[in-house]
Parts: structure tokens; sequence; C-alpha cells
């Protein structure tokens, strides 16, 4: 069974390991607070106007910016995720396999309990059945005994 989180670089390709990387930046803390930090200076930069207002209120270039920001960072994200699903089918299937053999094996084990429970009840009847003999000849024995001891017999 190969293991799916020690996957060699080689194996995965250059897209996918580019996509990976894109969403493991952009999905990251480190990506946010500089984004927000730069969204930040650029709004503050533009009302109070230290610098040369380029892009007055309602600030459309920066909307211009983060909506292609976001168009080209949705097809990494989406590649990665696709990638991250058959990663995750692959650990499916290999936990059903294992399931599988482990309730193959848990059923064996039930068999055999079975079979010993089947002896061993087995031959706790043939140990009663000797005990049952062997009272009815000590009875027998003993009324015998008796009867041969009582006159009145």
């Amino acid at each position: 069974m190969k293991n799916l989180s020690k996957l060699k670089k080689s194996q995965i390709s250059k897209g996918a390991q580019i996509s990976d990387a894109v969403t493991g930046t952009v999905g990251s803390w480190k990506f946010i607070l500089i984004q927000s930090f730069l969204l930040a200076l650029w709004i503050i930069l533009n009302v109070i106007g230290w610098i040369k207002h380029w892009d007055e209120y309602p600030f459309i270039l920066l909307n211009l910016a983060l909506s292609f920001q976001a168009a080209y960072a949705t097809p990494f994200i989406l590649m990665s995720q696709n990638r991250q699903s058959e990663i995750d089918r692959e650990k499916a299937k290999q936990d059903l396999d294992v399931n599988i053999k482990a309730e193959m094996e848990v059923e064996s084990l039930h068999q055999k309990i079975d079979s010993l429970r089947d002896r061993e009840i087995a031959e706790l009847r043939e140990m009663l059945a000797m005990q049952n003999k062997t009272i009815q000849r000590l009875e027998e024995m003993l009324a015998r005994e008796i009867g041969a001891n009582h006159p009145d017999a």
C-alpha cells in the first residue's frame, strides 16, 4: 500500500506543484496580513492624498486589481483542490480495503470461536452423558446393596 502523505516531488507534476504553492501562499495568514496592510495603505494614501490620487473613491482600480487577483488565483485553487480530492479518494479507497480485510479477519475469528464453542459443548455433553451413566450404575449398585441388606425386600 503506498503512503500518500510521502509522495515524492518527482511524482507530482510541475503544474500540481505550482498550484499547491499558490494555494499554500494565498491561503496563509502571512498573505492575508500583507494584503490587508497593502489594501489599507492603498485606501489611506488615496483618501488622505499624500500622493496624487491615482484611484479615488470608490477605488475602481483597486476593485479591478482584486478582481484580477481572484480570477487569476481561482484556477490554481481549483487545481489544488482537485488534486487533494484525488488524494482523499485514494485514501478512502485504502481505508475501505483495510476495513474489508479487518471485517474478513473478524468474521474468520468469529467462525473459529464458534467452532471452538461447538467443540467444547460437544465435549461437555459427552462428559455429561458419561456422568449420567455413572450415576445410573451407582444408583443401580446402591439399590442392589440396599435390597441385599434388607430382608424385607
